[in-house]
């Protein structure tokens, strides 16, 4: 089967990770080992797992997953960050493959059925999630894991959709945040079972998070508009003495299983 051309969203995302991958592979929320091993530990993945990383960004996590002890299949659009999980994980030798291209390739199959499938902060780039979690689940052996781990946004119209706008403007290439309910959903509909999920807090810096992206206005601009936000769950900054912005954020990770039926 031969692979379908990119289409132009796809193109977007790729060439603004290419171009934030040195920041990216530094971030704080990206490298938090506390974090990672909370994703890990909520997986819940049975012992020696085939995993597929589905948006593996220069690998963190899939290092975390080999170091305990599985073999993951990680795909990205990006050609620099599957250079930089390349060359992380190089010391794994045959237990780990990194992919360029969509999860909707014909390649991730070839190596299906997966024990799991993961993705962390990579939801809010796809315009159809449905069609992100249902790919995942067919690639799932039957009793397999599937794990969605992103931030999340606020179930209230007006709050949600100034949420977005922000993220917009401080990255082209965000499409929208799932609320703590509908990121659940999204395994239940798709024929997930025992589906149970956490949200949890972290903090962002205005100014890493914002040079790290690819924004489509200036950074003041940003900065104003960020300040003057109605109450949000999931992005609530904060005015601090010396002038920077923390902001709280939450992000939830569901875990579901494939039924068996």
């Amino acid at each position: 089967m031969s692979r379908s051309a990119p289409s132009s969203h796809d193109r977007a995302v790729a060439s603004a990770f290419d171009a934030q991958a040195d920041q990216f592979e530094r971030a704080p929320v990206q490298t938090d080992p506390t974090a990672i091993a909370r994703l890990l530990e909520v997986a819940e993945l049975e012992p020696e797992s085939l995993v597929l990383d589905v948006g593996c960004g220069p690998g963190l996590v899939a290092e975390a997953l080999l170091e305990a002890g599985h073999s993951v299949v990680g795909i990205d659009l990006s050609n620099e960050m599957i250079a930089r999980a390349r060359r992380r994980c190089e010391r794994f030798g045959d237990r780990v493959l990194f992919l360029v291209g969509s999860l909707q390739d014909p390649e991730p199959a070839e190596f299906a059925p997966f024990d799991a499938c993961l993705s962390r902060y990579v939801l809010h780039h796809i315009h159809d999630p449905m069609l992100f979690v249902a790919r995942q689940g067919s690639l799932l052996r039957s009793g397999g894991v599937l794990v969605l781990s992103d931030q999340t946004t606020d179930p209230a119209p007006e709050s949600r959709s100034w949420h977005q706008g922000v993220e917009r403007l401080r990255d082209h290439s965000h499409t929208s945040h799932a609320t703590p309910g509908e990121l659940a959903d999204l395994l239940t509909v798709s024929g997930m079972e025992s589906v149970h999920l956490l949200e949890e807090t972290f903090v962002l810096d205005f100014d890493e998070w914002f040079d790290r992206g690819s924004p489509q206005r200036e950074k003041e601009f940003v900065r104003q508009v960020v300040l003057s936000g109605p109450p949000t769950h999931g992005f609530r900054p904060q005015e601090q003495p010396d002038g920077r912005i923390r902001i709280e954020c939450w992000r939830a990770t569901a875990r579901g299983i494939k039924s068996g039926r």
